[in-house]
């Protein structure tokens, strides 16, 4: 009943008007308890297996495909397919997907030594001692047309199969059906990036987890102009994600940019020093958590108000409203079959048209925080991403919109770089932020409405 409740909780604040409606800070969403977590990581496992893989194999052509992992050495895919309870994969685990054809149901088989529930146990030892012999055996009996495996040259979650495990499967084989494997490198992807109803549903809550938590790291509650540092609140991030019970996927980072500062060089391959934060300075928070086996990843910015301010400068409210005016045009691009440098292109095309100095840096998320799907530009790769960013949109995936606009801001005699996150859903027409974005600056200490 407890279980039921929590669920409903959940659904209820994703409802469209409830959630424009949460907007305060010091409202912490439910989070569910491990033993709950598991119950609802399993009911979409198990959907996900029974509904999603059969279409992404037919949309493949693929009839056959094989995951297989060692204790400690799993494939990225084949870790998201086990039950929730189990925190890696037991000695060798080999996971099959086979479609007969017809419209009849794909079967799941498992050859290994323990039982992993969603599949059915296809391997007694005391029967065949030798698991890859077994596993011959019931590829020789389906006859696959296409045997699919997960390797792949440019998506390192795609790539799975060891080199070991590879052998061993290929020798596992006669010559015939040797010839018939390929790569399974898009079904993987596809299995990653696709987001089921539930999933989408319960990604609101859990962005407006991660949100509430940035917002109460960037206020009065955590920061002391003078005394605190930039590093201080790091801690206090990584500190409040396990009091929370949840995990960081990369440990956050928080930055101060300042009038009197030289502008930033924009290369993001190396952290910050630690500053003391200071009245006048504008925070930038990357964060990023990992709850019910998804990732969120969020950059949010606060203006330390200075004696007498009540607002930010005019100048870094227009150079908000000009990196708000970049992602709008950057989701406008969004079309299904566009591939992520197609994407890039048409939206730095635009951007320089409107006289927006923009760089463009937006990933698929999931179960990863850099997830599987198209890359839409990198920081330090602006005219396109060969082979991540070659591939195609499809509907029903998550996206981190990530960005930066560099403006001019007449108050500090400088430009300066407005850094953008904030994690969204396509739905193969339009695409909508599961939490909203930010459209103003938080503002330390909080000012009364």
């Amino acid at each position: 009943m407890r279980l039921l409740s929590a669920i409903f909780l959940i659904l209820l604040l994703t409802i469209p008007g409830i959630c424009t409606a949460q907007t305060r800070n010091d409202i912490q969403p439910h989070i569910l308890s491990m033993r709950e977590r598991a119950e609802v990581m399993d009911r979409w496992t198990e959907d996900r297996l029974e509904n999603l893989v059969p279409d992404l194999m037919r949309r493949e052509g693929i009839d056959m495909w094989v995951l297989v992992a060692r204790e400690y050495n799993e494939d990225p895919v084949l870790l998201t397919m086990l039950p929730a309870t189990w925190q890696s994969s037991r000695r060798t685990t080999i996971l099959i997907f086979h479609d007969p054809g017809n419209g009849d149901p794909v079967e799941r088989f498992a050859v290994a030594r323990y039982d992993i529930g969603f599949f059915d146990t296809q391997w007694f030892p005391e029967e065949e001692p030798d698991q890859w012999k077994r596993f011959g055996e019931i590829v020789r009996e389906k006859n696959p047309e296409r045997i699919g495996i997960n390797i792949s040259e440019h998506f390192a979650a795609a790539d799975g199969i060891s080199h070991t495990d590879y052998m061993d499967l290929r020798n596992s084989l006669s010559p015939e059906l040797r010839d018939r494997i390929v790569s399974a490198e898009n079904l993987s992807i596809g299995w990653l990036e696709t987001r089921t109803a539930n999933e989408i549903t319960v990604y609101s809550q859990i962005n407006r987890i991660a949100h509430n938590i940035v917002a109460e790291g960037l206020s009065e509650r955590v920061i002391t102009p003078g005394v605190t540092t930039t590093r201080d609140v790091q801690w206090w991030y990584r500190e409040r994600i396990r009091d929370s019970n949840m995990t960081a996927w990369f440990h956050p980072s928080v930055t101060v940019y300042r009038s009197e500062s030289p502008e930033h060089s924009g290369d993001f391959s190396s952290g910050s020093e630690s500053d003391v934060i200071m009245p006048g300075d504008l925070i930038h928070v990357d964060f990023g958590i990992e709850y019910l086996g998804l990732a969120t990843d969020t950059q949010r910015n606060a203006y330390v108000l200075r004696p007498g301010e009540t607002e930010a400068p005019q100048g870094l409210r227009d150079a908000l409203a000009l990196a708000n005016r970049l992602q709008d045009i950057l989701t406008d691009e969004f079309r299904t079959g566009r591939t992520g440098n197609e994407i890039l292109l048409s939206a730095l095309n635009k951007a320089e048209q409107e006289g927006i100095n923009a760089t463009i840096y937006t990933h698929p998320i999931g179960y990863q925080g850099h997830g599987a799907g198209p890359t839409i530009g990198l920081w330090d790769q602006q005219g396109g991403v060969p082979g991540k960013g070659d591939y195609p949109l499809y509907a029903n995936t998550a996206h981190s919109i990530e960005l930066n606009a560099e403006v001019y801001v007449p108050e500090w005699n400088r430009n300066v770089r407005i850094l953008l996150e904030e994690d969204a859903i396509f739905n193969g027409e339009t695409i909508r932020y599961t939490d909203g974005r930010m459209k103003d600056f938080y503002l330390i200490p909080r000012q009364m409405r």
